[in-house]
């Protein structure tokens, strides 16, 4: 599986890609928004990671309307559900093994049938 974390592209690159100006990305990093990498030589770097962020910030602002400190809560707004959504999944898988453990197997109904009681 690739990684999407892998810096790889030069900021001309990056703002090629976006559809905007190398300058454009540099006041986004100012403001918080994006963080790329850097080289040995202090060259902006950035990922696919970074790609899609860049699109996504440029989409709330360019096209949604959205203001520099409205993006930054959005983004951060999502980072938090993404978490909340692995942490949740985790609690479930967990919660399942320890209902395994504890209760015996019932045989599960498949969807939309329901039991007959005439013939228990």
């Amino acid at each position: 599986m690739p990684d999407d974390t892998a810096p790889i592209f030069t900021m001309r690159i990056a703002a090629q890609l976006v559809g905007v100006h190398q300058q454009t990305l540099r006041g986004y990093e100012r403001e918080g928004l994006i963080r790329p990498a850097r080289s040995a030589g202090r060259q902006r770097i950035y990922s696919e990671a970074d790609i899609a962020r860049l699109r996504l910030i440029r989409r709330l602002i360019s096209e949604l309307g959205v203001n520099v400190a409205g993006a930054d809560i959005i983004l951060r707004m999502r980072e938090q559900i993404s978490e909340l959504e692995a942490e949740n999944a985790a609690l479930r898988d967990a919660l399942q093994r320890q209902r395994d453990r504890q209760l015996p197997a019932v045989p599960r109904l498949q969807p939309g049938r329901r039991r007959n009681p005439r013939r228990e």
